[in-house]
This record gives C-alpha cells, structure tokens and sequence, in this order.
C-alpha cells in the first residue's frame, strides 16, 4: 500500500491543477490516471478552449493561459488553447517541477472508507482525496450522493430545467425528414421512445463526442474507411442533404465540423455543429455515467467510431455535397497529434456526467442572480450552454394523417453575469465523507453545471481544491472545517480573481 498524504483521482486539467497545488505546499501527493496521458479535454482535443469573461481568469488557469502563450512567444489570449501535444507537455512539466507522483494505466480499485472518511483507493492511501475524474467515480464509491441528467423544472424552480420544447434553430433537424425506412423499421442514429414531458426531468444528459484535431499539412492522415462502416448507418445523413438540396440550401463544411483554423499551427477543433455533427444524439451516452467499465467502453467505441465514420462520410460520400466532399479532402488527421490512438483524440468528451449533491447545491437562480457566495473560491462566465441531448422522432398532426419527423432536443444557449462559484460547492456533506473534494462533478443542477463545466473553471477549482487539500491534511480537519479565509486569501495571492 503506498501511504500518501493526498492522492488524486483522474489527470483531467482539474487534477493536473489539484496535484500540483497540493504539491507546491510540499504534500507528497500522487496523482492517479486510469488512461495514459494528463490534461483531459484541455489535451485531449479540445484545444479551443471557452472562456467567457477572460476577466475572471485567475490562478492556475491564468497560469496555463501564460505558459500557452510563452510557448508559442505570443501575448496570452492571442491563441484560444494550444495544440493538444502542448497542452500535455506543459502540464507534464508542472507535474515533473512540483514532484508528483503520476501513477498512468490505474484504474480506481477497491474503495475502502473508514466512518466519514475514505482510507484508501486501490493501492493507495492517503489522508485527503480529490476525484478530478469527469466522471465521478472515487465520489460515488465513497458513498457520496450525486444526480445524473436533467431534473424536473419543479425541484428548485429553474425556467431551463427539464424537458426542452422542440424548436427550430442551427442545431435543429429541419421539419418533414422521416424517420424510417421503407419497411416501416426505424433508421440508426435517431433514438426511439417518446420524449418526457417538457420541462419534466428525464435523467437525458448533454451529448457526448471526439473534439478531432484536424490539419491541412501536407502530412496530413487522410480521412480513411474503417473496418466495420455501415453504409446504412449513414442514411439518415443523406436524407438531411436531399432536404437540404431540394429546398437550395448549400451547406458548407465549415458548418458541419468546424473546419477554421483556430489553434497554432493552421490546425483546427473539430466541433459538433449543426443537427448532424460529431456528437452522438441516440441516448447512448445517457448509460455512460453509471455504466460498469465494459458498457463505458463499449459506449466509448460507439462515439469514437461515429467520429471516424462521420469524417468519411463527409468526405466521400456521393450524397453529400460536392463543394463539402472538396473542401473536407483538404483536411485531415495532424501527423503529430495523438500518435498512440490513431490520431485521433484520446479523451471522450464527457459533457456531463455525475454531479455531486454536496454541502452547497447550485442552481440556475446562483448564476442568473450573481449570488455572493461568502466562502467564494473562483469565478464563472460562461453562458448556459446545454448541448443538444437526443435525437428521437415525434408524429406531427397534419391533415389527413399524422406525419413522423425526426427532432433534435436539449441545446440551449443564455448569457449569464460573471458569477462567484462557492467552496461548498466542491465539498460533500459533511455526514457523508470528511476527506474528499470534487472540483469537477461540482455539486449543481444539470442547468447551472451546462456553465461552470468549462475547463478553465476545472482549473481554477482543481487550484482550490489542491489548496484546501494541503490545509486539511495538515490540519487533520475535515473539508468542511478548512479556513475558508486563509484559502481565500492563499488563492488570490495566487492570482485567483474572487470578485470584479
């Protein structure tokens, strides 16, 4: 058993930021990671990186924006987000600098907890935990309680709680494309069963998918068919195009993948855009947050051949577009991006998973309002932004018979204020686990979570989390009991921006 004083769980930017923290404050500190490499989204492809107010960027965000910018000798916020091989490098070297143990291929292992407190994960033990995995797990296997997708519009009176009405918009199908085929069966990709009422909760969480990085080098991997491609898969995505065609809509590529040239080096974040895009809309990632490591793998299989196939599609496919068929074969896989998974990203993006029912629990209300937290500990900005959640049909009642159409439901944009995001909302109740801090599966509504789950915000609240695990450790203190002042007064002397 390694005995350390703080153990974190899951290299995401949060844990990056949490172990280095800690470290810097002298704990010997281990960081587990079940995959092989650190920085989660932030180095696993995505490197366009949504900020909101860059005012409210402080501490180890503000740190990562500096070393960004030192590493391609620009002013910080010149580039977005860096290449995803720079980003890992760059928190590599922190982790290497404040002497953290990094224990890569550890999945959780047995969690053992004594009373209110965790005694150890695995092969490791320790006197505080941080659960910095997108996902929640050390958390739910210590017993703290958590909810997963949308709740009912009446459990804390949010207007964007629930159940979205279907409504046009760019994420939208257009009206009249059938969902099945001639033999009356459904198509793939369109999730069957009806739709809970709006504005009633349905445990739908936002959608998942690969941000693909993307090139026009000249050593570009090209867009290539892949062993198991099911030309039928794809129906649906010509009957779009038909539509499209047939009422003058020319589609360009840009608009479907997000081909701009917005990292370094002419490379791009492939984005899910449109009603038929990178993200994967069946409801299969609705079984992801509670799924046993078989079914998140298969689920995990399920959304990274969706991005390969999706590009050769677009790329090759009769029925799309010429003028989009040209334009994707410009593009293709960077040679020097993620070169032990096919170059394509390592990371799943896990929008949403778990979200911790903690000591604080915030809402819509928090964020619209501006609220003052007391025991604040960093910033937001970030609109609401609720990507689309499935893809189902519903029957339009439409003169003489009803009509089938396929709907697209769940996204949801609002700008909200700059806003404080408290300290316990990272901490669990106090009669569930005294030695654990989660800056990522914060404890909020699924609306109020669509803003903080930017990875700037990770970094920052895995920087508090990393400060406060130092202060219980030492202390002997439960989470709950840190000095929130002397945190505070830690944090901004760090740089981290608690008000405007």
């Amino acid at each position: 058993m390694r005995q350390a004083e703080a153990v974190v769980y899951g290299a995401t930017s949060a844990g990056v930021c949490a172990a280095v923290a800690a470290a810097r404050r002298g704990l010997d500190t281990v960081l587990l990671e079940p995959g092989q490499h650190v920085g989660g989204m932030t180095s696993g492809g995505l490197g366009y990186t949504d900020v909101g107010d860059a005012r409210v960027l402080g501490g180890m965000a503000a740190e990562f924006r500096q070393a960004v910018a030192d590493a391609y000798g620009v002013a910080p916020g010149h580039y977005a987000g860096p290449e995803p091989h720079v980003a890992e490098e760059i928190f590599l070297s922190w982790l290497e600098r404040a002497g953290v143990e990094v224990v890569s291929g550890a999945p959780l292992g047995e969690v053992v907890t004594a009373g209110d407190r965790i005694v150890s994960a695995g092969d490791f033990a320790a006197g505080v935990f941080v659960d910095a995995s997108y996902e929640g797990d050390l958390m739910a296997a210590a017993g703290v309680s958590y909810r997963v997708g949308r709740e009912d519009r009446a459990l804390h009176g949010e207007r964007f709680a629930g159940r979205r009405e279907v409504v046009p918009g760019m994420h939208n199908f257009p009206p009249w494309i059938s969902p099945f085929r001639a033999d009356g069966t459904l198509l793939p990709q369109v999730a069957d069963g009806p739709m809970a009422d709006v504005g009633a909760g349905d445990g739908g969480v936002m959608s998942y998918g690969y941000r693909v990085c993307m090139t026009t080098a000249p050593d570009r991997i090209p867009f290539e068919r892949r062993p198991g491609y099911d030309e039928e898969h794809w129906e649906l995505g010509r009957r779009l195009f038909h539509h499209w065609r047939a009422h003058g809509v020319e589609p360009r590529a840009g608009r479907l993948v997000g081909l701009e040239p917005n990292l370094p080096g002419g490379k791009c974040d492939g984005n899910s855009l449109g009603p038929f895009s990178l993200s994967v809309l069946d409801r299969s990632a609705w079984a992801y947050p509670d799924a046993d490591a078989d079914g998140r793998e298969r689920i995990r299989l399920h959304h990274l051949h969706h991005a390969q196939d999706l590009l050769y599609f677009l790329s090759h496919d009769p029925e799309v577009p010429a003028a989009v068929r040209a334009e994707l074969s410009r593009w293709g896989l960077p040679a020097d991006e993620f070169a032990d998974t096919g170059h394509l990203p390592h990371q799943l993006y896990v929008r949403e998973a778990r979200r911790m029912l903690g000591e604080t629990h915030l809402t819509e209300h928090d964020l619209v309002q501006g609220r003052a937290w007391p025991d604040v500990i960093a910033m937001g900005s970030y609109h609401l932004d609720i990507r689309e959640v499935q893809r189902t049909w519903r029957e339009v009642y439409e003169h003489p018979d009803p009509v089938p159409m396929v709907v697209t439901e769940g996204y949801l944009s609002v700008a909200v204020p700059p806003y404080r995001i408290p300290y316990g909302a990272i901490v669990p109740r106090r009669s569930e686990c005294a030695n654990l801090l989660v800056p990522v599966c914060v404890s909020a509504s699924h609306v109020a979570f669509s803003s903080i789950r930017m990875e700037v915000q990770y970094q920052m609240l895995g920087h508090a989390a990393g400060l406060a695990a130092a202060q219980a450790a030492g202390s002997g203190k439960a989470v709950q009991d840190v000095d929130v002042t002397a945190l505070q007064e830690e944090l901004r002397a760090a740089g981290q921006v608690l008000s405007l």
